[in-house]
C-alpha cells in the first residue's frame, strides 16, 4: 500500500517537474527570438479555427439549457429584470472560460499527445536531436503558444454565444429581449470579462504543456501512444477544473 501511494506521490513529482522544464525551455527560446513562425501559424489555424465551430455549438447549447432553466425560476420569483445580467456574468467569468478550455483539451491536447507520442516511438524525436534540432523548439514552443494566443480568442466568441443562446430562449418564458439587453449591459462588467479571459491563458498552457509532455514520454508503440493520449485529456480537464477554482478565487474574491 505505502510502496503503491510512494509510486503515485512520485509519478506526481515527475509529471508536474516535466511541465516545467518544458516551460523554462520554451520560454528561454521564445526569449531569444527563436520561434518557428510558419510551424506556430499552422498550429493556431490546429488550435483556434479547427476548434471553433464545436466550441460555439457548445457554448450556444450551454446558454440556451442554461436560460431554459433559470428564466422559469427568475420569472417566477419576479426577478426577470437580473436574468441577462446573472446569465451574461455567469457566462463570462466560468462557463465560457471553463467550456472552452475542456472543448480545446479534448480536441487539440489529444492531437498533440498523438502526434509527438507517434513522432517519439517511431524514433524521429530522436532523429531531430541528432540533426542538432532541439524538439522543444521544433515541437512544443509553436503549440504552446498557438494555445496561449487562441485560447483567449476562443472565449470571446464563447462567451458570445452562450449570451446569445440564452437571449434566444429567455422571450419564451416572458422575458422581452430590451429586458434582457439591459441587463446584461447592468450587470456584465470588463473586470468579468478581462477575468474569464485571463483564465483561458493559463488552460492554454496547460493544455500545450500536459499534451507535449505526455506526447514526448510516450512508450510501447501504438498501445503506448494511445495511453498518452488518454492521459492527456484526463490530466487537461481535471487541472483545469483546478486551476479554474484557484483562478476564481483569485480574480473574483
Amino acid at each position: 500500500m505505502l510502496r503503491a501511494i510512494g509510486r503515485q506521490v512520485f509519478a506526481a513529482f515527475d509529471f508536474f517537474g516535466d511541465c516545467v522544464l518544458l516551460l523554462v525551455r520554451s520560454l528561454s527560446y521564445l526569449a531569444r527570438g527563436r520561434v518557428g513562425l510558419r510551424r506556430t501559424a499552422q498550429q493556431m489555424a490546429v488550435a483556434g479555427s479547427g476548434s471553433l465551430p464545436i466550441v460555439l455549438v457548445t457554448l450556444l447549447c450551454v446558454g440556451m439549457a442554461w436560460g431554459w432553466h433559470t428564466a422559469v425560476l427568475m420569472v417566477r420569483f419576479g426577478a426577470s429584470s437580473y436574468f441577462g445580467g446573472g446569465t451574461a456574468v455567469a457566462i463570462a467569468r466560468e462557463l465560457g472560460p471553463a467550456l472552452c478550455g475542456v472543448v480545446v483539451a479534448a480536441r487539440v491536447g489529444s492531437a498533440f499527445a498523438a502526434e509527438l507520442g507517434t513522432m517519439t516511438v517511431t524514433e524521429q524525436v530522436d532523429a531531430l536531436r541528432a540533426l542538432a534540432i532541439s524538439p522543444i523548439r521544433f515541437l512544443v514552443l509553436p503549440r504552446l503558444l498557438a494555445c496561449v494566443i487562441m485560447l483567449p480568442i476562443l472565449a470571446v466568441i464563447a462567451d458570445a454565444a452562450g449570451i446569445l443562446g440564452a437571449f434566444a430562449v429567455s422571450a419564451h418564458f416572458g422575458v422581452s429581449s430590451g429586458e434582457y439587453i439591459a441587463s446584461v449591459q447592468q450587470w456584465l462588467s470588463p473586470r468579468d470579462l478581462y477575468g474569464g479571459v485571463a483564465k483561458t491563458v493559463v488552460f492554454g498552457l496547460i493544455i500545450a504543456l500536459v499534451g507535449c509532455r505526455q506526447g514526448l514520454r510516450a512508450t510501447a508503440g501504438a498501445a503506448g501512444v494511445g495511453r498518452a493520449t488518454t492521459s492527456a485529456v484526463v490530466l487537461s480537464i481535471v487541472l483545469i477544473y483546478a486551476a479554474n477554482l484557484l483562478l476564481t478565487a483569485a480574480i473574483f474574491r
